[in-house]
C-alpha cells in the first residue's frame, strides 16, 4: 500500500471515530425506541467498519 493510500485509510478511521462519537451522543438524546434501535444498528455497522480499517492498518504497518 502506498503512503497516499495509508493516509486515506487513516483519514477514514478518523471519520469513523467521529461517527461513533456523534452517534453515541445522538442515541443518548433520542426518546423514540425505534430510532434508538436504528441508531444502535448504525453504530454497530460503523464500529465494524472502523475495526476493519484498523486491522488493515495493522497488517500494513506490522
Amino acid at each position: 500500500m502506498t503512503q497516499k493510500e495509508l493516509l486515506y485509510v487513516e483519514d477514514a478511521v478518523g471519520h469513523e471515530q467521529n461517527l461513533d462519537t456523534i452517534t453515541k451522543e445522538t442515541i443518548k438524546l433520542l426518546q423514540d425506541k425505534n430510532l434508538k434501535i436504528f441508531m444502535g444498528n448504525q453504530l454497530q455497522i460503523h464500529q465494524n467498519i472502523k475495526e476493519k480499517l484498523m486491522n488493515l492498518l495493522k497488517e500494513e504497518l506490522g
